[in-house]
């Protein structure tokens, strides 16, 4: 092994800097890095995991913790006796961090069939539930010029779908000169690289969502029509003691808004099962936003209390029934997902070959794909079948 080996969990914009870790570590194989997460207990104890099973397969080697749960579970991570050493989360992409001469420059060095840059880290906002800023600190962006040097990169290396990330993307721009808005630098993008063939946004929040954004979601072909939002709940109540910024009638109208103009837009959405003081009514409302807004692709997740957070002092859900919630939700987005799935049948899609023999239409319906098909490449597929979560069809 001639580089350091980076195990990531949790969300993409770990998947992003873990890239630029990767190559900050190039000469350093004897190191493991775990860039961890904390967005909830069960994230937690996968972190605990990794590292026992890292330190197992790899007991002579140096292994480091960054990320979210080596700030947040600091005391938890630092004490146990597979790890060596702690680097802040906050820290992680400076060089100095990793014993790495300051004027070495993180860029990317693999080549990805999706390249996702984090163009913005930190939250300013307080919801109730949420316990990442305690890890990530405040909202802070790159400039245009900054994130057009990362797609540059990328697409030099073949990268022919870049995403963009971050904690709260759409508050992108809020700490720069001017307050420009994420859409703004969409446009930038687009316009500085005529040959970027998929553009694609990570999850986003609708409240922040600006026009200029909302009208290249709409219109712009190569921004991609997959909206993943922060949704979180489907009462309004609830919404209210998440300390979120939009109602429940908001994201309904977001999201029709959206396919009024590009009717194949495909919805994902995160929501979270027995928040504190959630009543049945209240979770009967989290299972109708979901057919209501078509969501296609969700993650849910069960409601853990973090510490620090005033939702964890708030009165909890019993554990059993959070499970259940949680189980229904997801049966619920997988009954909308496979009809949505077999609703493509005879419709014709640009398949972008991932390395497993799948690949990602535009709306990021997974599809399986003949043999041969080499990863990065952009193969138009018309849909047949639905087998096992897989659109399964033939190239056209």
């Amino acid at each position: 092994m001639s580089e350091a080996q980076i195990v990531t969990l949790g969300c993409r914009m770990n998947i992003a800097e873990s890239d630029s870790i990767r190559a900050m570590l190039a000469d350093s194989p004897d190191t493991v890095v775990v860039n961890s997460c904390a967005v909830t207990e069960e994230a937690v104890r996968q972190t605990r995991k990794a590292i026992r099973r890292l330190r197992r397969a790899r007991p002579d080697a140096r292994l480091l913790v960054t990320g979210c749960a080596a700030d947040i579970e600091r005391s938890q991570i630092s004490a146990m006796d597979e790890v060596d050493g702690i680097v802040a989360n906050t820290a992680k992409l400076d060089p100095r961090s990793w014993n790495v001469p300051a004027a070495t420059v993180p860029r990317p060095d693999v080549a990805h069939t999706r390249a996702f840059i984090a163009v913005q880290n930190g939250c300013d906002h307080a919801c109730t539930f949420c316990v990442i800023p305690q890890g990530r600190g405040q909202s802070r962006s790159l400039t245009i010029a900054q994130v057009l040097r990362e797609v540059e990169g990328h697409l030099a290396l073949g990268a022919p779908e870049i995403v963009l990330t971050g904690v709260d993307v759409t508050s992108w721009g809020s700490d720069l000169p001017g307050r420009p808005a994420l859409g703004t630098l969409v446009g930038a993008i687009l316009d500085a690289f005529p040959r970027l063939a998929r553009l694609r946004l990570s999850s986003v929040d609708g409240a922040e969502m600006d026009d200029t954004l909302a009208a290249l979601l709409m219109h712009e072909a190569r921004v991609m029509p997959h909206v993943h939002l922060s949704l979180q709940s489907g009462d309004d109540m609830i919404l209210k003691r998440m300390k979120r910024r939009h109602s429940r009638a908001q994201a309904i109208t977001l999201v029709e808004r959206l396919r009024s103009a590009r009717p194949d837009m495909a919805i994902g959405a995160d929501l979270i099962a027995g928040f504190p003081t959630e009543s049945e009514a209240m979770h009967a409302s989290n299972l109708s936003i979901i057919r209501e807004c078509g969501i296609v692709h969700g993650h849910v997740f069960p409601y853990s209390p973090r510490p620090g957070t005033p939702a964890a002092r708030m009165p909890q859900v019993p554990p059993p029934i959070v499970k259940r919630r949680a189980a229904e939700l997801r049966a619920a987005v997988a009954e909308t997902r496979d009809a949505w799935l077999r609703g493509l049948h005879g419709s014709v899609h640009r398949v972008l070959a991932e390395r497993d023999g799948t690949g990602h239409a535009e709306n990021f319906a997974r599809f399986r794909l003949p043999d041969g098909v080499a990863a990065g490449t952009i193969v138009t597929m018309k849909a047949d079948a639905v087998e096992n979560g897989l659109v399964t069809g033939s190239i056209v």
